[in-house]
């Protein structure tokens, strides 16, 4: 049976990018009994359904199965900022360093992710997905004199590993403003690597065309209790299958002996009414470019395709225990800091209203570096550690997961992500006081920035314990 109404308001309430999507949220039917299959999916988000996707399409005669505990894109998948983003979660000298990859190949990761973007879009165009795709770039203000050098740092940066202008530059402060006419603009980088689009619609999208697919099923409601070799189970039945793919993200920590794998910590994101035309005249955006700006604690914005100004950034703090629960969701402190740090940038919103808030969980590995493999003796696959840039990554991540599957050895298989291997976290209560600390740490890194102007020692030293570059 289905949910009740009430269940389905709640799955339709979870975030604005769910609201609008013109899909009824009436959960697919649970698992009931056992099954066989060549490919077993434990998570119907990104990640497994670009999977399910790709290997359908390389073998129609695949029968894949995809388990998932409420309905597909429920987690961070249906409830991202909307950035598809060439952003890989390390940077390349950390891959390099954690892989022993060289620079060849930590070049050819960062590349892999810069067609990501364009593959996400010939998909969209291919399959006529109305997913509101748009690539308009990043660009990333600096609104201090600390930010500012980070700004420079990282386009020098950008110089030694060989990437030119096309994919970053520097912006002067005119440039900056005529693109997005923030408040106390010094500068920006810009790059063009970047697409907004609408998650919740790509999710539902990905989903039918894995149905429509002869061998594709989605069990919804179908909570997983144990991964064994080659073996799923469930409240209502077992899966046998060929391969196992763990494709969990940021509930990873849910599943039995998995609570080290990955960190859960907590997004949230506020959206405003839709802007009249003559707001955005003064606000920019015109190309629809996400934007962010250069203090340590992320922020991160789009105008959507019915121009309202979405708005996340990170703060909520980690619970206890990898504690990931609804009511986690929602945290008012955060939301009203958004609000404040939304108008600080763009004043003109001060009395524009506030008409969706919400949150997720991402899945943070203790590197902060992303991963992906296959392990073909215990028949078991994986993908996560997104850290935020799932949008694109899940998309490599399939592709990548494919070709492992299939057993064919392509340039995605060769990539240095492909087997890394992330260290567990540390145990409670020590990883609720490192992660928070980290956290908090960046706070007080902006606050030291606004007041001094140079670029935070507690930053610096925090930063390589929180996934910084």
């Amino acid at each position: 049976m289905g949910r009740s109404l009430t269940s389905l308001a709640a799955y339709r309430g979870l975030s604005l990018w769910h609201e609008t999507t013109p899909h009824d949220w009436v959960p697919r039917e649970p698992l009931r009994g056992d099954v066989v299959a060549d490919v077993a999916v434990v998570g119907a988000g990104l990640t497994g359904l670009w999977t399910a996707y790709y290997l359908l399409r390389a073998d129609p005669t695949l029968r894949v199965v995809v388990l998932e505990r409420e309905t597909a894109g429920f987690g961070a998948s249906g409830r991202n900022g909307g950035w598809c983003s060439a952003r890989f979660p390390a940077s390349l000298g950390t891959l390099a360093r954690l892989t022993g990859a060289d620079h060849a190949a930590a070049l050819r990761q960062h590349q892999a992710m810069r067609e990501t973007i364009d593959e996400v879009g010939r998909v969209a165009s291919v399959e006529r997905l109305d997913v509101e795709f748009l690539k308009g770039g990043t660009i990333s203000l600096a609104r201090n004199r600390a930010q500012w050098r980070r700004a420079q740092a990282q386009v020098a940066e950008a110089r030694a590993w060989g990437r030119g202008p096309d994919q970053l530059r520097l912006l002067d402060a005119q440039a900056a403003r005529a693109r997005f006419a923030a408040t106390r603009v010094r500068g920006a980088t810009y790059t063009p690597d970047c697409a907004v689009l609408h998650p919740a619609r790509l999710v539902v999208s990905l989903a039918r065309l894995v149905e429509d697919s002869r061998g594709g099923r989605i069990y919804e409601q179908t909570p997983v209790t144990a991964i064994k070799r080659g073996a799923v189970r469930t409240p209502g039945g077992s899966v046998r299958a060929d391969v196992v793919i763990r494709a969990t993200e940021g509930y990873t920590s849910q599943l039995p002996g998995q609570r080290r794998a990955l960190a859960p910590v907590y997004s949230l994101v506020i959206a405003t009414e839709p802007l009249p035309r003559e707001i955005w005249e003064q606000i920019g955006l015109a190309g629809r470019e996400t934007f962010t700006d250069l203090r340590n604690l992320i922020v991160y914005g789009q105008r959507s395709a019915d121009d309202r100004l979405v708005f996340g950034g990170r703060g909520a703090p980690y619970h206890f225990g990898s504690s990931v629960r609804p009511s986690h969701d929602s945290d008012m402190r955060v939301f009203a800091n958004l609000r404040r740090t939304l108008v600080d940038l763009l004043p003109v919103l001060e009395r524009t209203k506030i008409t969706h808030a919400w949150g997720g969980v991402l899945g943070v590995p203790r590197d902060w570096c992303a991963s992906v493999g296959l392990d073909r003796a215990n028949r078991f696959a994986w993908a996560g550690g997104y850290v935020g840039q799932g949008l694109s990554t899940t998309n490599l991540a399939g592709r990548t997961l494919r070709d492992l599957v299939l057993g064919h050895e392509t340039s995605l298989t060769d990539l240095p992500w492909v087997g890394h291997q992330s260290p567990r976290w540390e145990p409670e209560p020590l990883r609720w006081l490192g992660v928070n600390a980290g956290l908090r740490a960046m706070a007080l890194a902006d606050q030291e920035e606004r007041l001094t102007g140079r670029p935070s020692v507690l930053g610096a030293a925090m930063s390589p314990l929180i996934g910084g570059h």
